[in-house]
Order: C-alpha cells, then sequence, then structure tokens
C-alpha cells in the first residue's frame, strides 16, 4: 500500500459542547481554517463545509462515531448490519424508496462501515442539496427497524462475508492474523462480524445500536464542492436542528496488552498459493509524544512500497525473483494502536521461509544503514504528487475532514501532512525501524493451502483485504 495522506478537524471539547446542549444556541461558524467551516447546531450535530466550485456539484456525507472497534464480542458485525438497514426506510420515505429519489435526481449514494466510524453519502447536482439532507435527516432518528426486514438482510451480510472471506483465502488469513496480532485490542474483531455472532444477532441488537449511536450529538455532517457555507448551515438546521440527542456512552481508552515474543499462526485451507503477513504494532497520531515517529513510519512504508522502485518490488519480485509480490503499509490515522504489515507471495518453488527471511532482512538493513538520500526525494516527490491530484475529488476532501474528525484527530492534519513528510530524515526511518519493527512486537500469519477439489472456489487472491470499510450496496 503507498503512503496515503491523513486529514481531519478539530473535536468539540466536552465542556463546549455541554454548554451548546444547556443553552440550546447554535454556535457561529469556526474560523480555524479557510478551507472548512465549521457550524455546530444546539442537539450536538457538527456541521463542515468545503467550499468547491469548480463544478455545480456536491458531495454530503453523515459520519457517526461508530464502527466495529466499538462493538463488543458477542454482537459483532451490528455496525455493518445496521448501515444495510439504513436503506429500509422511514414512515415517512418507505423501504426502497431513499436510494430511487436520489437516483431519479441524478444522483449516487452509498454507505461503508469501518473500524472507527460508519458513513452515508450522496454525490449529486448542488441544487439537489437540500433533498440529500432531508433524507439523512429523517433516518437519523426515525428509521423502522423490522424484524423480516432484518432477517432477509442479515442473510444478505453472511453471504457477503462467505464471498469476501471465508471464500477467499488470504482474506481469511488476514482475518484470523488480525485475531492474533491484537490481544485485547477492538481490531482484533472483523468489520463484517464473526458468521457466529451473525448467527445469533436480533433485531432487538439493531434496534439498540441504532438508537443509542444515531443521533446528532454522535454524528458529523461533511458538505463539499459548489455551495455557500451559510446555506449549508441554514438547511442543516432546518432538517437536523429539530433532532432529540441520545446519552452516548463514554468510550474508555484502550491501551493494547504487552506483548512477550512473536506470535506465529497457520492457516491451513485449499487454496492455489501460499501467502505469508508479517505485522508489527506500531502506534497511531494520538499515542505518541513524538509525532514525527508516525510521518517516519509512513516514510519507512514507502521506502519498502512506494511502487516500482521501492526495495521490496525492486529487490524480492525482480531482483532476487522469489515474490510474486510483495508489499508493505502503515496507517497513522486510528483510535488504537496500528500494524505495520508486510505481505508477499512467493513464487513456484520458493519456500515461505526463504520469502519471510528475505523480508526480514529487508528490515534489518533499514535498522542499520540509512537508506539514500535519492530514495527518500522519490517518496516525498510521490507524497507531493498526490497532494496536487487528491484536489481534484471533492469527494477526496470530504473523506479527509470527515474521518479524521470521527476520530478524534484536527483536521489541521491535512494541511501538516506533507511538510512534516518532507521533514523526514533518513536517520529518523532508522530510529522508528528499530524501535518498533522489533521480534516482541511482531506476528507471522502463513496461509499454507490444502489440496483443492472440484467444489472449491479459493482463488487464492493476493491482495490484502481492506480493513478500512464494507460498502452495503
Amino acid at each position: 500500500m503507498k503512503i496515503k495522506s491523513v486529514i481531519g478537524l478539530v473535536a468539540v471539547s466536552t465542556l463546549l459542547l455541554g454548554w451548546v446542549l444547556f443553552h440550546h444556541e447554535e454556535l457561529p461558524p469556526e474560523k480555524s481554517d479557510e478551507a472548512v467551516q465549521s457550524f455546530t447546531l444546539s442537539n450536538g450535530l457538527k456541521i463542515l463545509v468545503i467550499e468547491n466550485h469548480r463544478a455545480p456539484v456536491v458531495v454530503s456525507q453523515i459520519w457517526y462515531k461508530v464502527g466495529a472497534s466499538y462493538e463488543h464480542d458477542g454482537i459483532t458485525g451490528v455496525s455493518h448490519v445496521l448501515e444495510h438497514m439504513m436503506f429500509k426506510g422511514t414512515e415517512k420515505h418507505p423501504a426502497g424508496e431513499f436510494s430511487e429519489i436520489v437516483a431519479a435526481n441524478g444522483g449516487d449514494e452509498n454507505a461503508f462501515t469501518g473500524q472507527d466510524y460508519t458513513a452515508y453519502f450522496q454525490k449529486i447536482a448542488n441544487d439537489r442539496l437540500e433533498l440529500c439532507l432531508e433524507l439523512e435527516a429523517d433516518r437519523m432518528r426515525n428509521l423502522v427497524l423490522e424484524e423480516k426486514d432484518f432477517l432477509k438482510e442479515v442473510e444478505v451480510v453472511k453471504e457477503e462475508r462467505r464471498l469476501r472471506t471465508d471464500d477467499k483465502p488470504t482474506a481469511l488469513t488476514y482475518e484470523r492474523f488480525n485475531a492474533v496480532a491484537y490481544t485485547n485490542s477492538p481490531y482484533r474483531r472483523p468489520i463484517i462480524g464473526w458468521m457466529e455472532d451473525l448467527d445469533t444477532l436480533t433485531i432487538d441488537d439493531i434496534r439498540r445500536w441504532y438508537k443509542t449511536w444515531y443521533a446528532p450529538n454522535n454524528a458529523t455532517l461533511v458538505v463539499a464542492g459548489d455551495v455557500q457555507a451559510g446555506e449549508v448551515y441554514r438547511l442543516a438546521k432546518q432538517y437536523f436542528g429539530p433532532l432529540s440527542v441520545s446519552e452516548i456512552p463514554p468510550t474508555k481508552p484502550r491501551r493494547e496488552a504487552k506483548q512477550y515474543g512473536t506470535q506465529r499462526l497457520t492457516v491451513e485451507v485449499p487454496a492455489k498459493i501460499p501467502y505469508i503477513i508479517m505485522g508489527y504494532k506500531a502506534p497511531v497520531y494520538s499515542q505518541v509524544e513524538d509525532t514525527w515517529e508516525v510521518y517516519a513510519l509512513e516514510v519507512l512504508a514507502g521506502v519498502l512500497d512506494g511502487g516500482d522502485s521501492a526495495r521490496l518490488s525492486n529487490h524480492l519480485v525482480r531482483g532476487q525473483q522469489i515474490a510474486n509480490s510483495a508489499g508493505a503499509s502503515y496507517g497513522m490515522a486510528g483510535r488504537h494502536e496500528t500494524l505495520f504489515v508486510l505481505s508477499a507471495v512467493p513464487n513456484d518453488d520458493v519456500a515461505i521461509e526463504v520469502l519471510e527471511f528475505a523480508l526480514r532482512e529487508e528490515v534489518n538493513i533499514l535498522k542499520t544503514r540509512l537508506a539514500d538520500e535519492k530514495e527518500l526525494d522519490r517518496i516525498k516527490a510521490q507524497v507531493v504528487a498526490a497532494q496536487v491530484y487528491k484536489q481534484d475529488s471533492t469527494f477526496y476532501q470530504a473523506m479527509e475532514v470527515g474521518s479524521l474528525e470521527t476520530i478524534g484527530l484536527p483536521w489541521q492534519l491535512k494541511d501538516e501532512y506533507v511538510d512534516n513528510i518532507l521533514a523526514v530524515t533518513a536517520e529518523q526511518v532508522r530510529q522508528v525501524a528499530n524501535k518498533y519493527l522489533t521480534d516482541t512486537r511482531l506476528t507471522v500469519a502463513v496461509l499454507e493451502p490444502l489440496p483443492l477439489n472440484s467444489k472449491d472456489s479459493h482463488k487464492g487472491d493476493p491482495s490484502i483485504p481492506s480493513q478500512v470499510a464494507v460498502e452495503a450496496k
């Protein structure tokens, strides 16, 4: 996975939010960022507006501070199932009508669930924004949750799980890898849920989840495109302002339990090719005192996997020709500790132990030798180019501020990211490699293929499954 930018918004403090709810008055726009105008309604809804007048289109997104990491054992997958149920209708707009209305007005809409959030979006002509806000406000608190609809939809989710995980050896391996790599972190649970929990999930579980988390004081509205911030605020106040609040359960900080040595697991299922994943526990932005460390980890991932010229591709795929594919990934944005991941698929007749040794050697070289300045320049040039290209996507601009606002990071990170990456030195890359890429932080998972038979549908797709989101539609 290539280096990716992170973005976000300044979260409202607990004290300020309490003042807002008590006084029942809207706050004026915050002036902390020229590109992002921020409002807060009296019921706690945060509104973020990014004006972009290059085309008469708008992106509207609602982000809820709830996802798989908020769940507990026994109800895994409830956030994703509820995401599906959100398209089943309200008394005002019966099942199916939401999507039909958006489509009839030339728009596109969908939703996604992640570890730390659930989000719903529409892309539509700017003169249809009011329609989208009215529809989203209606289903925020007025969803009709019928058991017959739930029974059908949970079966859809089970089939989705079978196709994306159970019948896909690499995805199944990655899921079990996470379950072992994390001891007590909520990230050990799959977004789509364990099949055993989906089997016992009930409509009452869905109703409780909806009533608790789907409320204006647990949500952020992000609107980006050819709009005026003042008009967005007026419409949001009109449709979301009357909605009642919910008592949001406080979330305790979760520190991952100490690991005592390398952890290993083997997944044996019918498959065509083996696969190896190596994950080192690594901090996210909110967990480090020296924030340069997370940027150095981002650059470190780029050294290993920043295109065809990166080390894994250059050394293992084309050079030694022991890997069919190899990659590295790290993301500095999250609510809990994450993983710095290396993964690879061996070429024919190459033992998985040989590939693991080669991956470890690449890590050891980074610990002992400074990265070449030309390498760092290449990676930094990629970051700058990516920042330029992403400005062409209104949807991505909204995703930037919505995701980091929802996980509690300041939105200014989107503007600081490039400068912080450019400031990373070769010595800092070596320091974080020595600090975090150690055996006491390492978990190794290996897919050992069993013979295929005619009834097996396993394809052995070598790609790493996404841990960002699962789409509903």
